[in-house]
């Protein structure tokens, strides 16, 4: 067969809402404009652009899944069959079995009220279940299915429902299901977001094996340039509904003719190269402050959570999340906190914030002890931490005004109308917002904005500690860059301690003056910035490494052979 197997021409996406354009009111607000991209058999091609530049609503356009009153024009070619133009029934018949789809988030994209195995099975018994074939048949394609993502124990996860899962489980399992019928093309809509970097490379291993083995065409949509340099052949770079450049992967990310592509490449946190002088290791107990800088110490904490009452995990067992641990943190001083998925990372940083009691050992702020000291004055001390949560929409109460959920710690601790009014106006400002900002709902600001509110409150206090929780993770490069940039600033104005919990390493090292690996509850590596990400001790830190992307297509391929065979690939 010759020409690319998904051809876009034309695209133009209308949403219902009045605009104006040039100056002539419409009903409509267009935010694709004309646009073609091709997809070839065998190959990978990336859509990259910031939020509301239309990649998503693009990817969304091949299967037809925009919501009723959207209106699309132009052509989407499968084969050379026009798929806005087929109906219900024919575009059902192509949904699954000829393109299939991985959704961005994969817990929000499963039933939680049937088990993994059996929302396969019905994708599978959709398409490819005919006559007296029996369900045994269906069950054993499942177990195949997954065991064909790199799932170890296929049975008990086709068991499982989706919140016994983790989130690398569960989007392998998703492509599990958009492969069950062999489909010629994969929409891939942010399929590694927020995941871990081991498990980031074993999704991304598995895409590229489905490109090379079996000849599928996939539409890849990312903001993340690792991934883009790691996985893609070819790369269309869109802007506010238009491709504004495109081409080979290695000529558009190594020699970008565009600006706006330039800008994009330009906020792309990268890890820091080796050089001949490093710093000195911390070793783990030491530190490289004085004493008097000390805002936060943690000795010999342990956390345990259990024991587990699902059969499917044995029954009966504790989880260690924390074991023994042992960290300072000074003022002035960014500490990175790195691992994956169920290390512990999040549960020391709720320790620190008193979210979870310790079973063990002391969380010591300033000089005393939360674990010791009565309930006033618990919640005295805890007034000295702010927290930023990873997903400000979910953080921010939607029924609230920006100034009130502001204003909230403000109230609690006292404080007059309005000084609180004062108050409110002069954190806007410093996370560079207007003060009429107050006056709107969560739901009215880009996701970067949101998390500089969330960053205004959690400062609201002038706190000594601020835990930041994967708080770029879902963000675009550039507003991740912004935010970053934010940070920096107020830690330098305001002299705060800062614990950075992350799994991008790139970003940690944008960030940190010092980073702590933690695996299964130990941080089994303590050091400087420089040190960790340039020398790396333990084998485990020297593994997230291997594994974290890169943006320049040439090294990343060198890393990704380098990489030793497997890794990642199991979640």
């Amino acid at each position: 067969m010759t020409g690319p197997l998904l051809a876009i021409r034309g695209l133009s996406v209308a949403f219902p809402g009045r605009s104006s354009v040039e100056g002539v009111e419409t009903t409509t607000r267009e935010v694709v404009h004309g646009i073609d991209l091709d997809v070839e058999r065998g190959r990978v091609v990336a859509l990259v652009g910031e939020s509301g530049s239309g990649k998503t609503v693009t990817a969304q356009s091949v299967l037809r899944l925009h919501p009723p009153g959207v209106r699309v024009g132009g052509e989407v070619l499968l084969d050379g069959t026009d798929l806005l133009a087929l109906d219900a029934p024919a575009l059902r018949a192509v949904r699954g079995a000829r393109v299939g789809m991985v959704f961005q988030e994969p817990m929000a994209a499963w039933n939680p009220v049937q088990t993994v195995g059996r929302q396969i099975a019905e994708a599978v018994e959709a398409h490819t279940v005919r006559g007296s074939r029996r369900r045994v048949d269906v069950s054993a394609r499942v177990d195949e299915l997954l065991a064909s993502v790199g799932l170890d124990d296929p049975a008990r996860i086709s068991a499982s429902y989706p919140h016994q899962l983790s989130g690398g489980q569960l989007q392998r399992a998703m492509i599990a299901m958009a492969t069950s019928c062999d489909p010629e093309l994969i929409v891939a809509d942010e399929p590694t977001t927020a995941l871990d970097v081991t498990v980031q490379a074993g999704i991304l291993d598995l895409l590229r094996r489905l490109a090379a083995e079996r000849d599928t065409a996939i539409l890849l949509i990312t903001h993340d340039m690792g991934v883009v340099a790691d996985l893609a052949d070819d790369v269309a770079v869109m802007s506010e509904g238009t491709i504004v450049e495109r081409g080979l992967t290695e000529d558009v990310l190594g020699n970008p003719q565009h600006a706006y592509t330039r800008a994009l490449l330009a906020a792309v946190p990268r890890l820091p190269a080796a050089s001949v002088e490093q710093s000195p290791s911390v070793e783990l107990g030491e530190t490289t402050a004085s004493d008097a800088s000390v805002v936060a110490r943690l000795s010999g904490v342990g956390v345990t959570f259990g024991p587990s009452r699902s059969r499917w995990r044995g029954g009966g067992e504790s989880v260690h999340a924390l074991r023994d641990v042992d960290l300072t943190l000074h003022r002035g001083r960014t500490l990175g906190l790195v691992g994956e998925s169920g290390s512990g990372k999040s549960t020391l940083g709720r320790s620190l914030t008193g979210l979870v009691v310790p079973d063990a050992g002391s969380v010591r702020l300033g000089d005393a002890d939360l674990r010791a000291v009565s309930r006033s004055g618990r919640r005295a001390l805890l007034r000295r931490v702010g927290i930023v949560f990873q997903d400000p929409g979910s953080s921010l109460d939607p029924k609230h005004r920006l100034g009130e959920a502001i204003a909230e710690p403000l109230e609690l601790d006292g404080w007059s109308r309005d000084r609180i009014r004062t108050r409110v106006g002069e954190l806007l400002e410093s996370v560079d917002l207007e003060p009429s900002y107050a006056a709107r709902f969560p739901h009215q600001l880009s996701g970067g904005q949101r998390q500089r509110v969330a960053i205004a409150r959690a400062l609201a206090l002038n706190p000594q500690l601020l835990v930041a929780d994967e708080p770029t993770s879902a963000l675009d490069v550039s507003v991740q860059a912004r935010v970053l940039d934010l940070i920096r600033r107020l830690q330098l104005e305001h002299d705060f301690a800062c614990l950075f919990i992350s799994h991008d390493l790139a970003v940690v090292g944008a960030v940190s003056d010092e980073v702590a690996v933690m695996r299964e509850g130990v941080i089994v590596e303590h050091g400087s910035t420089h040190q960790v990400m340039t020398a790396p001790e333990h084998p485990y830190t020297r593994s997230l490494l291997a594994a974290a992307p890169t943006a320049d297509p040439r090294a990343q391929r060198e890393r990704r052979s380098e990489r030793p065979v497997g890794a990642g690939v199991r979640s």
